[in-house]
């Protein structure tokens, strides 16, 4: 894992950046795919680079609709695009709003991961798309685990609604690689887009 996540980090380090000074990397693909692990590995190898998560941008289970991509383009894309510091509002699940903000650190590479984050509004702005899968009864089995049965109803229709999205936008399909999450190693699946 460390050579193939060590490369891809040297492929992200020679792109030219599309977001400002920013080499944006965005890490989609169904919930509990293993998209925030796969992340985190890859901006520790690209010297700690700043992580955005989509479930803080989200307006809860309901998130993925235009005022998502709208909200990540006025908060974070554009004012990097334009080599301005860019801040984020972080959506409180419990209290069922948007409250504190956060200011992304300036960096040469910028990872932002979770469901919609290679949407087709983002797609011009990265360098690498990544798409991480993981069997059915997988997702759900983590997502359970950490956010406990009492969400299961919550789980299956956002299920629904991140497959329609994904099939709308053809999101599997864009990416530039395919990683297959199940596995504690990372192997590469394939190099679509290469």
């Amino acid at each position: 894992m460390t050579d193939s996540i060590g490369l891809l980090a040297a492929r992200v380090r020679q792109s030219p950046p599309r977001l400002g000074d920013v080499r944006l990397i965005v890490v989609d693909g169904p919930a509990g795919s293993g998209k925030t692990t796969f992340a985190a590995r890859l901006a520790s190898v690209l010297g700690n680079a700043p992580v955005v998560h989509m479930d803080d941008l989200y307006e809860g289970w309901d998130g993925l609709h235009a005022g998502l991509w709208q909200r990540l383009e006025s908060q974070l894309l554009g004012p990097l695009r334009s080599g301005r510091p860019a801040r984020y509002q972080v959506f409180d699940w419990a209290a069922g709003r948007f409250a504190q903000w956060v200011e992304v650190p300036p960096a040469a590479a910028l990872v932002l991961e979770g469901v919609g984050a290679a949407a087709l509004p983002v797609d011009s702005s990265a360098v690498l798309r990544v798409w991480v899968e993981a069997p059915e009864e997988l997702r759900l089995a983590r997502g359970l685990a950490r956010d406990g049965e009492a969400l299961r109803d919550e789980w299956v229709r956002w299920t629904a609604l991140e497959a329609a999205h994904f099939a709308a936008d053809d999101t599997r399909g864009r990416a530039d690689l395919v990683v297959d999450g199940s596995r504690c190693r990372w192997p590469l699946v394939d190099g679509a887009g290469d």
